[in-house]
This record gives structure tokens, sequence and C-alpha cells, in this order.
């Protein structure tokens, strides 16, 4: 699954200790909760547009998963981070890291739990 293998290198990228790209660790929090939440539009059959806006996946995904209302400040933090920090002009900083992090290991335990699939990785 495609959402994992940024889950990877967000993990990965986190634990490096000379020269970590925290750009990057936002970037791939950002880029796992998107797949997982177009996963979950996928699976119940919900069409989707090109976007990279988690807020705007979730809106739509509200009809099978009224839940994930709880979820909304988590997307929303993550979502700046789709296209933010890829330029030249900003950088992420450790504590935005880490809390991209902990947001996106948030949000995938749920997402995970939903479309059936193990959560204890």
């Amino acid at each position: 699954m495609k959402a994992e293998g940024d889950f990877a290198i967000m993990e990965r990228e986190a634990r490096v200790r000379k020269n970590p790209s925290y750009d990057g660790v936002c970037f791939h929090a950002q880029q796992c909760a998107e797949k997982y939440l177009k996963a979950r539009l996928y699976e119940a059959d919900i069409a989707f547009t090109k976007t990279h806006s988690l807020v705007a996946l979730l809106d739509q995904l509200l009809l099978v998963e009224p839940l994930w209302e709880v979820y909304r400040e988590h997307l929303a933090y993550l979502s700046v981070y789709a296209v933010k920090f890829r330029y030249p002009g900003e950088s992420a900083d450790k504590p935005q890291a880490l809390e991209a992090r902990k947001r996106c290991r948030f949000f995938r335990r749920v997402a995970r739990e939903s479309l059936g699939l193990e959560t204890s990785s």
C-alpha cells in the first residue's frame, strides 16, 4: 500500500541523527494520511478529485465515517505540509516534524482499523 511507503519513509527519516530532513518527515506524514483517506474513499466507492487537502477528503468521508470528525484538527495540521515546505523559503523544524509524525501515527491507526488492516505496526 502506498500509504505505508510514506509511513516508512517518515519513520526512517524521523530516526536520522545526522542531517535529518524535517521537511521530509512532515511531507511524508501528510502523504501517508492523504493516501489512507483516499483508500477509505475508494473502498466506500466515493469518487474524489485530485487534492492534497486532507480536510476536503475528510468532508467527503464523513458520510461513512462520521466519527472521524474528531480528526479534523490533526488532518488540517498535516495538510499544510503537502506543499508548504517543498519549495525554497520555509523549512520545518524538529518540533514540527515530531508533531506531524505524532498526528500521522494517531490517524494511521484509525484508518488502518477502518480498512481492516493490522494496527500493531
